[in-house]
């Protein structure tokens, strides 16, 4: 869909790929001193990129602790870029998770954006294996990206 939107040239990635082990850097991330490989190539990654769409369960109330813990490797590849987020789960579509990821990437110095793609049950729009998306989801989905590219142009000067 984000390609579809024309705004963003994307990247898709996958934490299971990334595949972090649980923090295991001697430094504190705000220091930028990566000692691991995997780090390394996490932090090009996330340095890379001018603004995130992150696409997470809910499990237990909360945020995905996978997604916690690819958040805390990094520091300042974060700074000033905007968050979109798509979250899934039971009643409530994955709101929770977000509600505690927006914690988290405000303390990143990130901006979350406010529009979102929520998808409760989402095991009924699953097909095949793919998911099918209906209008609301389209609709809160164009919302989401047209306001992340706002914020990412206007960010762009505070990274400047």
């Amino acid at each position: 869909f984000a390609q579809k939107h024309g705004k963003f040239e994307t990247k898709v990635v996958d934490l299971a790929e990334v595949n972090l082990p649980l923090l295991d850097e001697p430094h504190h991330p705000r220091l930028a001193q990566y000692t691991k490989d995997h780090t390394k190539a996490w932090s090009a990654l996330g340095s890379a990129a001018d603004a995130f769409v992150f696409v997470i369960p809910e499990y237990n109330y909360s945020a995905p602790p996978a997604l916690l813990n690819a958040l805390d490797y990094l520091h300042r590849e974060w700074f000033y870029k905007p968050a979109g987020f798509v979250s899934y789960g039971g009643p409530v579509g994955g709101a929770r998770s977000v509600v505690m990821t927006k914690q988290t990437v405000t303390a990143l110095k990130m901006m979350p954006m406010f529009e979102g793609v929520y998808v409760p049950m989402f095991s009924q729009f699953l097909k095949d294996g793919a998911f099918h998306p209906n209008e609301h989801h389209e609709n809160a989905g164009k919302a989401m990206l047209d306001e992340l590219f706002r914020w990412t142009e206007a960010m762009k000067l505070l990274r400047g």
